[in-house]
């Protein structure tokens, strides 16, 4: 499985726009339902950052999610054009493909890359979102903070 990765920080007063064009039943969302390697999308909050929103996309693989972006590059730089509107900062932390499991349900990323290939090991690390294990890997933690 492969996971695109974003955060955003929305502008006051457009959050609830924002979460119509970003949420599971979004404007994104919809786009990526027509193709059969979508598999899901996720929104996810931070309460202690009331402006700070993280989208997860979640494909069959980085090839799929790839090819996608490829064949429907106008429609993707639509909605694009439309979030930019709604964020005073947009960042593709990584992308990533799931490993494994953990017992706690959150995951380990086999690549920490950006989406241009290179070695991200400077990611914001903010309580709750992400923490490194005495290894140095990287791990989203999502269920902790987000509801």
């Amino acid at each position: 499985m492969f996971v695109a990765l974003w955060e955003f920080e929305v502008k006051p007063r457009l959050k609830k726009r924002f979460q119509k064009v970003y949420g599971p039943g979004g404007d994104w969302a919809k786009l990526f339902r027509s193709d059969s390697h979508y598999q899901e999308a996720q929104l996810l909050h931070d309460p202690e950052h009331p402006a700070i929103f993280l989208t997860l996309d979640f494909w069959t693989s980085r090839e799929a999610y790839e090819n996608f972006r490829a064949s429907h590059a106008a429609e993707y730089e639509r909605l694009d054009a439309v979030g930019e509107a709604l964020t005073r900062r947009e960042e593709n932390w990584m992308v990533c493909e799931r490993r494994r499991i953990k017992p706690d349900g959150g995951w380990r990323s086999r690549e920490n890359r950006t989406e241009s290939g290179e070695h991200n090991k400077t990611l914001p690390m903010r309580p709750g979102l992400m923490r490194q294990n005495s290894r140095s890997e990287k791990q989203i933690c999502c269920q902790a903070t987000f509801g």
